[in-house]
């Protein structure tokens, strides 16, 4: 299946997401402005009636007239003189301090607002009604912002859930490629180890056959950790010190003369970490052969070995072109390299090896034109007795 670029993604999300909220707000607006309508007739009804109950006498029958004065139960009712005075209020909810206070001040922002309802007593006396929006009314107001809110929530779960769709797609993708290209290299390692066999039985002082026997347990190790690609890895006590300086040899003897390898101990020799020997010592084959590609033939490599009371550090540093800063995390995406030819997975594979490992590798430092230092973070053996102490 073709993979949909995630702009496209972006783009139709917040289309639609602007669509029905501009659909939304359109027909509330349609909505508010009917009810609004409404609660004004409702308003005139209900001022006629009140006029009615203050020109009734003793023999006039307001049942019907008190009916409708009562049945207002949701809008708020402001009567005054026609001198401004406040008469008589209904529906209104007052504080529970300054009550009157609140009163005046919200008669005044009404009489700024909107206009009021005139009820004429016998051609003389003039009488105001002022009322505000019900409750239904003002609560439909912020029906769109709960809409929007709620299309938000769903646009994020739409795009994280096709953002975890396609990293699943090209994680299984990965993870079916390196298990099929082990399984194909089996069989010819497999080959070949049958015949070092042979050759040394025919020709045991043949100096060159113990370099071949290197080269086809070197072929065991790259198909051994495909295989793991996509695996939990079996982490394991294993003295550090071994499988670090044999990663860094195998590398040195495959580089050429020009580039110097250095390492420090700075911690114990027999410091034991938790790893996966072949899965580490790909990480510390990529980032040399990553520092080899900066220095481009020519420059030095030095690896700096320290710890804590939890982790050990290995500190990988090279004297190549260097990163500039918004790089130091780019570079461990997947697809992401700076050189013209590569995918861009060493890195990215590194990092989640690491992380399988209870550790971590990022950038420590790196600066252009000078060169860039990577740290390797693995989880000491003796960690949890340290943190119980």
């Amino acid at each position: 299946m073709r993979k949909i670029p995630s702009f496209i993604v972006w783009l139709v999300s917040i289309v639609v997401l602007l669509s029905v909220f501009g659909g939304s707000m359109y027909l509330t607006d349609i909505l508010v402005s009917s009810l609004a309508r409404e609660e004004h007739k409702r308003m005139e009804i209900w001022a006629e009636a009140t006029r009615q109950l203050l020109l009734a006498d003793e023999k006039t029958d307001i049942s019907f007239v008190s009916m409708i004065v009562e049945k207002n139960t949701t809008i708020p009712v402001y009567m005054t003189d026609t001198c401004g005075q406040l008469l008589l209020y209904r529906n209104v909810r007052l504080p529970k301090k300054n009550a009157q206070l609140y009163l005046q001040n919200k008669l005044a922002e009404l009489k700024q607002k909107v206009e009021p309802i005139e009820v004429s007593i016998d051609g003389r006396v003039v009488q105001y009604i002022y009322y505000d929006e019900s409750i239904i009314l003002k609560r439909l107001h912020y029906f769109p912002m709960v809409q929007i809110m709620v299309l938000v929530v769903l646009a994020i779960l739409m795009l994280y859930s096709v953002y975890v769709w396609q990293r699943s797609e090209e994680n299984r993708l990965w993870v079916g490629l390196s298990k099929e290209t082990a399984h194909q290299l089996g069989t010819p390692i497999s080959s070949l180890i049958a015949w070092h066999e042979l050759l040394q039985n025919r020709y045991e002082q043949d100096d060159l056959l113990p370099q071949m026997k290197q080269d086809i347990d070197r072929l065991q190790t790259v198909a051994e950790r495909f295989s793991k690609v996509g695996s939990m890895p079996v982490l394991k006590e294993t003295v550090l010190y071994k499988v670090l300086n044999d990663s860094v040899e195998y590398m040195s003897h495959r580089c050429s003369r020009k580039i110097l390898y250095n390492t420090e101990w700075l911690i114990q020799e027999n410091r034991e970490v938790w790893l996966d020997k072949p899965l580490f010592s790909w990480v510390v084959e990529n980032v040399c052969k990553n520092a080899v590609d900066a220095m481009e033939g020519s420059g030095k490599i030095n690896v700096r070995v320290t710890e804590n009371d939890t982790f050990v550090f290995v500190d990988i540093s090279d004297t190549g072109k260097g990163l500039p800063r918004h790089q130091f995390k780019t570079i461990f995406r997947p697809g992401y390299t700076t050189k013209k030819r590569g995918w861009g997975l060493g890195l990215s594979l590194a990092k989640r090896i690491m992380r399988y490992h209870n550790g971590d590798i990022f950038v420590k430092q790196s600066t252009v034109g000078e060169g860039t230092c990577f740290r390797i973070q693995l989880k000491r053996v003796d960690s949890i007795q340290h943190t119980l102490i």
